[in-house]
């Protein structure tokens, strides 16, 4: 070793092995500690087995047998992606109906099961609808027919009650709080203790008076181009309407599923990708910056505007005629997309590279997920989520197609998910059709039995530990046919890694953070979520 005097001359000094001891204890201790050294971690799992949400001990985690699969993940949390807004479900006049048959204790049970962060799901990102939609009692709308001044505008229908006798599917049913409706509902989720969400309201229909080429009352057809600007100003009127209640609107969309014009059995309003640029361009987006919700200059500010709303296997088509113009754009936030046809989506690999290419090619536009829900098997409610199902087009295991679709909608830059009724009936009810639901929480609004459904322990996995603003970080490991993962950092610095593992055998997973490894075991068709904070 060569060692200089202040005068830079060489000094030749023999080095004792002491001196090389201490020299070494030096640059140990000065070496920088990792920032995750002291950080533990808990498990929850939801199982075909039985487990829902539960938090394993020790001995739980444990690897059982030594012939175990191993499954290696290293977390890379300073790689940072897309910023995330909430996971939930939505408000629907359905689901105020369902709680108005319930005891007030049982449905405030029900409403902190939802949005408690600490006794319950903590949902965060949830959805309404602006007039009726496919999950209310019947068709309805803010104004009387003809009205073309809006002077008779109100929300009272979303404020006065039930009768007990809007269609067959409720006539009959005692109303324990017949005064229950779709705001009080809104209003008593915000009120439950540390409840934090924000809202999407979305169109279905304008009142049928508004359209041409209906099918039946607010179902198919158009909105006529003379109506264009009073559609604007009313549902504007509804944003300050809502304000006025005491409920600020996160974010609208214009059009709910706007590719249903002639097919769709419930209250629906076709706009083609043109026909949604110009309301957006030349009516909506300036009526909502006139009243003061909308701000072009930063469109995270005020109300924010969600375009689209539809599936996403064709979400890529419909966007570019409104992003590809700059007057229309500059009022757009974002895409709301929708899953359907849910058979249709594992054989696309759940629309990745539609995902890709929507984060790809409009960088600066959010992504949201507002939609998806299965039909409901009312004899077996619960099983049926790990079992086949079907719909028109084909078959897929209802519990197993939400995971996929979940994180692979994450891991391609979506920043939060909403499934649509959060309540209904254990009969998927009620609403004027027959097209019957199953959501996260079913009422026997008979027995006043509550059901939590594998979707409510699901939507729970992402909603109780990825938390508002928490970002999407790296995490990279063996690709394993039929074990899907994404991992997140909230802003407490906690990070949230969730493991889905749909095949029949359980498997030993490690999960590397900087210097340290955790190991745990998950069970064969389970859904894991390894909280990681400092203890």
């Amino acid at each position: 070793m060569r060692l200089f005097s202040v005068e830079n001359k060489p000094i030749h000094r023999k080095i004792t092995w002491v001196q090389l001891l201490v020299i070494g204890i030096v640059f140990v201790s000065c070496s920088p500690k990792s920032a995750y050294e002291n950080y533990e971690f808990d498990v929850y799992q939801t199982s075909h087995a039985g487990d829902n949400l539960k938090l394993l001990s020790i001995d739980e985690v444990k690897t059982s047998s030594k012939e175990v699969e191993k499954v290696a993940l290293q977390l890379f949390p300073d790689k940072e992606y897309q910023k995330y807004y909430g996971f939930g479900a939505s408000f629907t006049e359905s689901s105020a109906w369902n709680l108005a048959t319930i005891p007030v204790a049982a449905r405030k049970n029900v409403l902190t099961k939802m949005f408690s962060p600490t006794e319950g799901a903590g949902f965060t990102l949830t959805r309404t609808h602006i007039n009726s939609s496919d999950y209310s009692n019947n068709h309805y709308s803010y104004v009387e027919e003809g009205d073309e001044d809006l002077s008779t505008f109100s929300i009272e229908e979303d404020m006065k009650g039930f009768s007990g006798d809007e269609n067959d599917q409720v006539r009959g049913i005692e109303l324990i709080e017949p005064s229950y409706d779709l705001i009080p509902m809104i209003l008593e989720a915000s009120s439950i203790p540390g409840a934090d969400f924000k809202i999407i309201a979305s169109p279905w229909s304008p009142p049928s008076w508004m359209k041409t080429g209906e099918t039946s009352e607010m179902t198919n057809g158009t909105l006529q181009p003379k109506y264009y600007g009073l559609w604007a100003e009313y549902i504007s009127k509804y944003v300050s309407a809502y304000a006025e209640k005491g409920i600020k609107l996160w974010a609208i969309t214009p059009q709910n599923e706007p590719l249903h014009a002639h097919d769709a059995q419930w209250d629906s309003n076709g706009f083609t990708p043109e026909q949604g640029r110009d309301f957006l361009r030349d009516h909506l987006g300036p009526q909502l910056v006139k009243d003061g919700h909308l701000n072009v200059d930063n469109l995270e500010a005020g109300l924010r505007v969600l375009i689209y709303d539809h599936n996403k296997s064709t979400m890529n088509n419909y966007v570019s005629a409104t992003y590809l113009e700059p007057e229309a754009s500059k009022y757009a936030w974002g895409t709301a997309f929708h899953w359907y046809t849910n058979s249709e989506l594992k054989n696309n690999n759940y629309y990745a590279k539609q995902l890709d290419t929507l984060q790809k090619t409009w960088p600066n536009k959010a992504m949201i997920h507002s939609e998806s829900s299965i039909d409901i098997d009312a004899n077996e409610p619960i099983g049926q989520y790990w079992r086949a199902s079907t719909d028109y087009a084909g078959t897929f295991v209802p519990f197993e197609t939400y995971a996929y679709d979940i994180i692979t909608d994450l891991n391609h830059g979506t920043q939060g998910y909403v499934e649509w009724c959060s309540i209904l009936s254990h009969k998927g009810q009620p609403n004027p059709y027959n097209n019957f639901n199953s959501a996260p929480v079913l009422i026997n609004p008979v027995t006043d039995e509550v059901i939590y459904t594998p979707l409510y322990y699901l939507l729970s996995h992402f909603s109780k530990f990825i938390r508002p603003n928490a970002l999407r970080i790296g995490l990279e490991g063996e690709a394993i046919d039929g074990v899907i993962y994404t991992a997140a950092k909230n802003t407490d610095g906690s990070i949230a890694v969730v493991v889905f593992n749909k095949n029949e055998k359980a498997y030993e997973l490690t999960i590397t953070l900087e210097t340290k490894t955790f190991t745990m075991q998950i069970e064969p068709r389970a859904v894991q979520t390894i909280h990681l904070q400092s203890k």
